[in-house]
């Protein structure tokens, strides 16, 4: 496969919209945008963007279109392009109405009603008076705790209709809406058929079907992965952007529809236990019911065709998204802005000082020893491991399995056991345990600022990477190894094979400017 280092940009016709002048968006056009959302997040650096043009786009548009591919500034990857103008995408902050918003009547259709989002609707709409319910999920009363659920609501005043329908397949809706004329829509199904056909085929027949009667709402709940992209879920995503483009293009007619883009949930599937405290620590915090669903309220009655309902930590979430690739969607956020300063460096701790005074008497290459150490402890706990065995000093961060998240928890526990001020790509300026060990003591030691260290200069970082690669047969048979250990202080004569590797691991710290000369005068001999 030829090897390309131009960006790979997505065009469109027509996936979004930039004011009441454009056509109505197309789903599935605004599917493509869901997935290159992910795409950016798994592959920042061949990603360029999504681009937008019209339907019957003009040579004016080609080309402002030529223009934005020529830029090559990366300052924005999600553009519309119209005759106009070029449009880059923005989230921005909703204010939503005071008071009580949408007040549900009559008869309501939730789809997949008995499931953990629709049975808590379902239990809202009952608290708020309407006369019936129809809830749909594929097993119907079968479903667990589908009979208890009708029970429950039943008990507060309002009929219940638990049914057992696939809502992927048309004639099953049809049906379903001939024997229940409804009031309103909320399209909750999340159960995943063939990945995600429950949220999509399902929002495309209760659209078609239910067009021409007279709806207080049509309700879709998405995902903020359709807003922003989430690693790992390209068709999820997908699919909440195909929901959330619906809501838009009903509008754009005239019809009601709000697409909901929730944040995770407090209680269960994807926010409970450990995942839970995952999300928390990127920034998101799981929704209670009573706050998320005083929200849906507000949301539907507010007339806004899309909104995004997430409690997040703006700071902390912007840090760990944008690591690996900054994102303007959301530089109409103060809140979500990040430092332009590095952080100041905090007055040390007992931690930090036990290890200043433990290094201070050492010799460098023993300083190194113990930093490199020290990485590989703290990695070890942050990716949950027992010991440092499985984190070799001269290893990539990205070989080990570290992320976004993990890379700024690393550095958390860094900046505590060092005092210092670390930026949150310290794994990603210093690709390895001992890269990182190496930038640790020029900071603590020689007064190196953050710019500097063991992985600053491309040339350094592609000559460390190279010799990480090299077989130790290959240096023992050219006569280097011996020379290696002997720059880095250490004996060849004792050390085994496993015992040589973690020696380079401490050799990665050198600087490019000493192991040139080491092989140069090797060379020369």
């Amino acid at each position: 496969m030829a090897e390309v280092s131009a960006p790979f940009w997505a065009l469109t016709r027509g996936a979004v919209t930039v004011g009441d002048g454009d056509a109505a968006p197309s789903p599935a056009a605004a599917g493509v945008w869901g997935l290159g959302r992910v795409a950016a997040l798994e592959l920042p650096q061949m990603w360029g963007g999504l681009v937008d043009v019209p339907a019957d786009a003009d040579r004016a548009v080609w080309d402002r279109l030529s223009g934005v591919l020529a830029s090559g500034d990366g300052t924005e990857d999600q553009v519309a392009v119209r005759a106009e103008g070029v449009f880059g995408r923005r989230l921005v902050r909703a204010e939503l109405p005071s008071g009580e918003g949408w007040r549900p009547r009559g008869t309501v259709l939730v789809t997949g009603g008995t499931g953990g989002l629709g049975s808590r609707v379902a239990r809202w709409a009952a608290g708020q008076g309407v006369e019936r319910l129809v809830l749909t999920s594929r097993r119907g009363l079968d479903a667990p705790g589908a009979v208890e659920l009708r029970e429950e609501l039943s008990g507060l005043g309002c009929e219940v209709v638990v049914a057992a329908v696939d809502v992927t397949d048309r004639e099953a809706v049809a049906g379903l809406l001939d024997a229940y004329p409804v009031d309103a829509v909320v399209h909750a199904a999340q159960e995943w058929v063939e990945v995600a056909g429950a949220k999509v085929w399902g929002a495309r027949w209760l659209d078609e079907l239910t067009r021409g009667r007279d709806l207080d709402a049509f309700v879709l709940f998405s995902s903020i992965a359709g807003v922003w992209g989430s690693g790992g879920q390209g068709v999820y995503a997908a699919a909440n952007a195909e929901l959330d483009a619906l809501a838009l293009r009903r509008r754009t007619e005239g019809l009601p529809a709000v697409s909901l883009a929730w944040g995770p949930w407090d209680g269960d599937g994807m926010a409970a236990g450990a995942a839970g405290e995952e999300l928390r620590q990127r920034g998101l915090t799981p929704l209670r019911d009573e706050a998320a669903l005083r929200a849906l309220g507000a949301a539907v009655g507010s007339g806004r065709a899309v909104t995004v309902l997430a409690d997040v930590e703006w700071q902390r979430f912007a840090e760990t998204f944008t690591l690996l690739r900054p994102s303007p969607l959301f530089a109409a956020l103060p809140e979500a802005a990040l430092r332009t300063e590095p952080e100041s460096a905090q007055a040390p701790g007992a931690e930090a000082d036990a290890l200043h005074r433990r290094l201070a008497p050492l010799e460098p290459a023993d300083r190194t020893a113990e930093l490199v150490q020290l990485v590989r402890d703290r990695a070890a706990r942050v990716l949950g491991h027992a010991t440092t065995e499985a984190i070799p000093g001269g290893r990539a961060f990205r070989e080990l399995g570290f992320d976004s998240l993990t890379a700024v928890e690393l550095r958390d526990l860094l900046r505590e056991a060092t005092g210092l001020a670390l930026p949150a790509t310290l794994t990603f300026d210093f690709p390895t345990p001992a890269a990182v060990a190496g930038h640790l003591q020029a900071l603590l030691f020689t007064g190196g600022d953050a710019g500097t260290g063991a992985a600053a200069d491309p040339k350094e970082a592609a000559l460390r990477e190279a010799l990480a690669t090299v077989p130790l047969s290959r240096l023992r048979d050219a006569g280097l190894l011996d020379a290696l250990f002997g720059l880095a202080g250490l004996d060849p004569e004792t050390s085994s094979d496993g015992e040589e590797r973690e020696h380079l691991d401490a050799i990665d710290t050198m600087d490019a400017a000493r192991l040139i000369e080491m092989a140069l005068d090797h060379g020369d001999s």
